[in-house]
């Protein structure tokens, strides 16, 4: 008996905008992790025209509401702690926070929402925010793919910044 079979599947296919993740620890054991998706600039003209100063306008994937930037691509960008923190002085509890911005050319806020599994900002829910703290951005070398790190790290504090084109958006986290 012969029974035909046709099988479609889809080919693996890399995507534009890879995952990625960082982790630092802190003191004695605090652990802090950021994942993200890393667009590239690709040559285009990043702050203030594909990543728009102010909240994105409304479309219809964001049932018409502006929304903030996800800090990234893709998924939403998230960091983990697994301890209270102070994230530009202000605490933070432990827990799952996705990451959004709303740059200007001066000042840019950042955003921790405790809704943390979306697809970019697109639902972004304010009265779910845990915490939005304002940071100034700093020149810096050219960087082709956003990438998220950290520097100036201390046995208590440390820095984790968004680098990405000529820009690093700083913010100071310290232990309590």
């Amino acid at each position: 008996m012969f029974i035909p079979f046709v099988s479609f599947g889809q080919a693996n296919q890399i995507r534009p905008s890879q995952k990625s993740s960082v982790t630092q620890y802190v003191g004695v054991d605090t652990q802090i992790t950021i994942n993200y998706s890393r667009p590239a600039v690709k040559g285009r003209v990043v702050w203030g025209n594909m990543v728009p100063y102010g909240l994105a306008s409304a479309d219809r994937y964001s049932n018409g509401k502006p929304f903030p930037w996800r800090a990234g691509a893709n998924e939403n960008t998230t960091i983990e702690l697994n301890n209270e923190v102070k994230i530009e002085g202000t605490a933070l509890a432990a827990g799952k926070y996705s990451i959004h911005m709303i740059p200007s050319e001066t000042d840019w806020i950042i955003i921790f929402n405790k809704n943390n599994n979306q697809w970019g900002s697109f639902s972004y829910d304010e009265s779910a925010d845990a915490l939005r703290v304002t940071v100034t951005p700093v020149e810096a070398p050219f960087q082709e793919f956003l990438i998220y790190n950290f520097g100036n790290i201390t046995e208590n504090s440390v820095v984790a910044f968004l680098h990405w084109e000529k820009l690093k958006i700083p913010f100071q986290i310290n232990l309590n």
